[in-house]
C-alpha cells in the first residue's frame, strides 16, 4: 500500500470493554451525592460521548453545576478504581493483532475517543499499545462526539484527506461524527449500540469480529476496474 490511510479507533467498546468500570465509577459518583444510580442499560447509551454531556443525559434535570459536579466525581472514582483489578479495561479478541496488522500494511492508526487525555494514555500503556497510534484525539482536545473536531484534528496531524480515512466506532456518536467530518464510518458489533443502529447512523459496514477489518479496509480502497 502507497497511498496515506488512516483508521481511527474508538476506545471504550471499541479496543477496550471498560462498562464495568464506568458503571462502577458512575455508582461511586452517584452515591457520593445521595442521588440514584442510573441502570446500566442507560449509562451504556451515553459511552463515547463526552463526560459532562453523558451526565447531562443520564439526569437533564440537573443544572449545569450539577452536572459538572458529578462528572469531576466520576473522574475521581475512575482514576482510583482503574487500579483495582477487579475493574480491569480488557481489550477485546482480536485487538493487538488486528492493530499490528494494519500497521506492518502501512496504515496510520489513530484514537478518538470521550475519555480524557490521561485516561486514555493510562489505558493504552495498561496495554502496552501507545506506541501503535500516531494521533491521539480526546475530550480534551476538541468537542465532543458527535462533533467532528477530534477527526479534524486527527486528519489535520497526519495529513489525511476524509476519503482516506476510516472511523472505527461502537456507538452512533462515532458514526455520526463520522459523517460529520465528512470520513467512513464503520461500526463495531461488539460495544455498546446494536449493529441496526449502527447502520441507521450511517455506518457503511458493521464487523462481526476484528478479523474482518483488514479485509473489509482492502475492499474499501480496492482500486476501481
Amino acid at each position: 500500500m502507497t497511498d496515506l490511510r488512516l483508521v481511527v479507533f474508538d476506545c471504550d467498546g471499541t479496543l477496550v470493554d471498560s462498562q464495568h468500570v464506568i458503571f462502577a465509577a458512575l455508582s461511586h459518583a452517584f452515591d457520593g451525592h445521595g442521588m440514584t444510580v442510573p441502570d446500566l442499560d442507560a449509562v451504556r447509551r451515553v459511552v463515547g460521548l463526552g463526560l459532562v454531556e453523558a451526565v447531562e443525559t443520564l439526569v437533564p434535570h440537573l443544572d449545569r453545576a450539577a452536572h459538572v459536579t458529578l462528572a469531576e466525581s466520576y473522574k475521581n472514582a475512575f482514576g482510583l478504581l482503574r487500579h483495582d483489578p477487579l475493574h480491569a479495561e480488557p481489550l477485546f479478541p482480536g485487538v493487538r493483532e488486528a492493530l499490528a496488522t494494519l500497521a506492518d500494511a502501512g496504515y496510520l492508526l489513530g484514537v478518538a475517543t470521550g475519555k480524557s487525555r490521561k485516561g486514555l494514555a493510562a489505558t493504552l500503556k495498561m496495554h502496552d499499545l501507545t506506541d501503535m497510534f500516531v494521533t491521539l484525539q480526546t475530550a480534551d482536545d476538541a468537542p465532543g462526539k458527535p462533533h467532528p473536531g477530534m477527526l479534524e484534528n486527527a486528519m489535520r496531524a497526519t495529513g489525511a484527506r476524509p476519503a482516506d480515512t476510516v472511523m472505527v466506532g461502537d456507538t452512533v456518536f462515532d458514526i455520526r461524527m463520522a459523517g460529520n467530518a465528512g470520513t467512513h464510518a464503520l461500526g463495531v458489533s461488539w460495544g455498546y449500540h446494536p449493529p441496526h443502529e449502527l447502520t441507521a447512523a450511517g455506518a457503511r459496514h458493521v464487523l462481526a469480529g476484528y478479523d474482518g477489518l483488514s479485509p473489509w479496509l482492502e475492499t474499501l480502497w480496492e482500486p476501481a476496474a
